[in-house]
């Protein structure tokens, strides 16, 4: 392997403020309390935030609600002018965004700079361009806003899935309330800054950090009209509870156990690269990662000898380093499950393989790690890792891999490699995945829907059909 010379992008890129409080109706004030948010990569603190109590998501959404009579009242091409604007404003500053959001979130500056900050300017851009189109969107000749949206977004993508809910909420004409995720706030607070460099009315937007019972104040309000929500699966059923018989409109996007099944007409090299993407990308905090390697088993020593080589290759290390490849695990908390299921993995009988590498003394680290002779039973096989742990299963015919890929309660993704067509289009037919990949993985746009099917939760993210949960 090269012997790679550090190259380390620069933090003083961008300044980070030693606090930070709430942005409520165009202004940052204080909450009710305040926490810390950390580098996960050496454990320092970046700055203190304000910790949004019950009175402050009130002030939140009566801003918002107050802004909505005039936001919602202006034509679709006025909205689309700030949509646009907003997304020029991202391009201009999209690498202070991303040396921020590498050091909050600790993902590598590789990807959020190349994946994560094109990706989040072009969901302005796109949703721009629906802003003065609703009425050929499909949802009738004259669909309506639903008035204020509150929406609880999660820390592996805070600026992405910022986007994702921000982006097709406005454009619809709704105001909103956003709750990004205790452990990566800040770019959700530069976002604010945005918003006030591209002169969005006050209380269009408004953003209030905070932990769980934060998300909670702002899902339960009675104000607020639809609910948008990215995380857990066990959260999205509470969430669910309580929105139950209150009209507001609810949209899910909860885990996933992803198959990436492998038959053995698949170009290997391909293949490889499309399983490291799948489950090494964004540490493996990815909902839609393919945690399940399901390979033919006449390729599969083949295949693994091929992705340990490749495995081997992989830099982990300082998420500053344009040479990295993995990154910190986002928390304490997180890494701590990740080790108790890859334990409970040992425990019953698979067998783990990692790549030899060096983790850094400070921070929040895992190896890049694969599991071999993984069955169905196995807790690895079905529980959600969230981080950079393949499980290998193998079978012997496409019914086989077809029964072992839906046999699980999430339905989030899935992964077809072959060289045929015809057995992509027929297997793809019949697994239970809101989204399937061919000869590929992890490959988003702003024009293409994004969403689940049972434990994965419900509604649709992206394109055309992304408005349809803005609108009456």
């Amino acid at each position: 392997m090269f012997d790679y010379a550090p190259a380390p992008e620069s933090r003083s890129v961008v300044s980070i403020a030693p606090s930070y409080g709430l942005f409520i109706d165009g202004s940052f004030v204080e909450g009710k309390g305040t926490f810390k948010t950390i580098n996960p990569a050496t454990e320092e603190v970046l700055a203190e935030v304000a910790l949004g109590g019950p009175e402050d998501v009130d002030r939140a959404v009566a801003a918002a609600r107050r802004a909505f009579q005039s936001w919602s009242a202006l034509p679709g091409s006025e909205r689309a002018k700030y949509l646009f604007r907003i997304a020029r404003i991202i391009q201009e500053r999209s690498r202070e965004l991303a040396v921020l959001e590498s050091l909050d979130n600790g993902k590598p500056i590789r990807e959020s700079r190349d994946v994560d900050l094109p990706l989040v300017a072009a969901h302005f851009f796109y949703y721009a361009g629906w802003a003065d189109k609703l009425a050929y969107a499909g949802f009738g000749p004259d669909p309506r806003p639903l008035g204020v949206a509150g929406q609880v977004i999660p820390w592996n993508f805070p600026l992405l899935m910022l986007a994702w809910k921000i982006a097709p909420a406005l454009a619809a004409g709704n105001t909103v309330v956003l709750k990004p995720a205790e452990t990566t706030p800040l770019s959700a607070l530069f976002f604010a800054d945005v918003c006030r460099q591209a002169e969005l009315p006050q209380g269009v937007v408004n953003i209030v950090t905070g932990a769980g019972d934060t998300g909670r104040y702002l899902v339960e309000h009675p104000d607020v009209n639809k609910v948008a929500f990215t995380g857990s699966t066990e959260v999205g059923r509470q969430i669910a509870r309580s929105v139950a018989g209150t009209g507001k409109k609810l949209t899910l996007e909860l885990g996933g156990k992803a198959a990436n099944i492998v038959f053995d007409d698949a170009p290997i090299d391909q293949a490889v690269e499309g399983i490291v993407n799948g489950i090494f990308f964004n540490q493996g905090h990815v909902c839609c990662a393919g945690s399940r390697l399901l390979v033919q088993e006449s390729i599969a020593e083949e295949l693994l000898g091929s992705l340990k080589r490749r495995m081997s290759t992989l830099r982990v290390g300082d998420p500053l380093d344009k040479n990295t490849d993995v990154g910190a695990i986002n928390s304490a908390a997180q890494l701590a499950r990740i080790t108790e299921l890859s334990e409970i993995g040992d425990q019953e009988g698979a067998e783990r393989w990692s790549p030899e590498c060096q983790l850094p003394d400070r921070g929040f680290w895992f190896a890049p790690t694969i599991f071999t002779g993984v069955t169905q039973a196995h807790r690895i096989a079905r529980e959600e890792i969230f981080g950079p742990v393949l499980s290998v299963l193998t079978f012997r015919t496409p019914d086989e891999a077809i029964e072992k890929a839906n046999n699980t309660p999430y339905g989030l993704s899935a992964g077809i490699w072959s060289d045929k067509g015809s057995r992509i289009l027929a297997v793809a037919d019949q697994l239970r995945a809101g989204v399937v990949w061919a000869n590929t993985f992890n490959k988003f746009d702003p024009t293409s829907p994004f969403g689940g099917y049972k434990e994965s939760g419900y509604g649709r993210e992206g394109g055309r059909h992304g408005l349809e949960a803005y609108l009456a």
